[in-house]
């Protein structure tokens, strides 16, 4: 075995999984651009760790559509092309909207108690941190933060839901949804982020079908900006990487 594919002994089990972030978040961020040839030894040495973790890494975002490999010509970071960016739209505003409607009649009952259940208060008051958090975001010129405070909003609904099985489909897409809402936050992210308080207004409320209607629109809108700007367009890809 080569000398750089042994895991060093400073090495947590958690590697993986922490490369697996980092990568990923690098391709969401532009960093590592579609088209970008990645190899086990160059990633290794950019994130600071041997190649087995690295090794790991890749095929999880290979089975999560962040990175396609082949036999003999290795990794390259994938592309969403025109028509799977708009079925993961249509999936997220008909899942979306179900998890709003669900959020908005468990909402009811929780403030119809003379008690609110500790889970629910929890995450509640972390969507009304995280959307002061997202307004000042917005209202600086650094809209970097953005995407992850988005996906972070539309999880938290989720979790009012009480639906795990709803919740655990929308963490399945979730990569792949900050990923889209990254490559349009400068045309569209003031905007989308301000509808988030009209939506958790409504789940607030206890309106299930306001709530359900606003969730639905507010991921139309961003279908329909996202179309706009990039179908039928390819998105400029990255020089091959360094090989190894």
């Amino acid at each position: 075995m080569p000398p750089d594919a042994r895991p060093r002994p400073d090495e947590l089990p958690a590697a993986p999984h922490r490369v697996k972030d980092e990568i990923r978040r690098d391709i969401i961020f532009g960093s590592l651009l579609p088209g970008t040839r990645v190899t086990e030894a160059a990633l290794a040495r950019k994130y600071s760790v041997s190649r087995v973790p690295v090794r790991e890494a890749l095929r999880a975002l290979e089975a999560e559509g962040f990175v396609e490999s082949k036999p003999y010509a290795g990794s390259t970071v994938s592309d969403i092309p025109a028509d799977e960016a708009d079925d993961l739209f249509l999936v997220r505003e008909a899942l979306e909207s179900a998890l709003a409607r669900r959020a908005a009649r468990r909402s009811s009952r929780q403030f119809a108690e003379d008690e609110q259940g500790v889970e629910w208060r929890r995450v509640r008051k972390d969507l009304a941190l995280l959307l002061d958090e997202g307004d000042t975001v917005v209202a600086g010129d650094d809209l970097l933060p953005l995407p992850e405070l988005n996906i972070r909003f539309h999880l938290g609904i989720a979790e009012l839901s009480g639906s795990a099985s709803l919740m655990a489909l929308l963490r399945q897409i979730s990569g792949k949804i900050e990923w889209l809402y990254a490559t349009d936050v400068d045309n569209r992210g003031k905007q989308s982020w301000s509808e988030h308080r009209l939506v958790l207004a409504a789940i607030d409320a206890g309106d299930a079908a306001e709530a359900e209607r606003l969730m639905a629109r507010h991921v139309s809108r961003s279908r329909t900006g996202y179309r706009g700007r990039f179908a039928g367009s390819e998105v400029p890809g990255d020089e091959v990487q360094e090989t190894g």
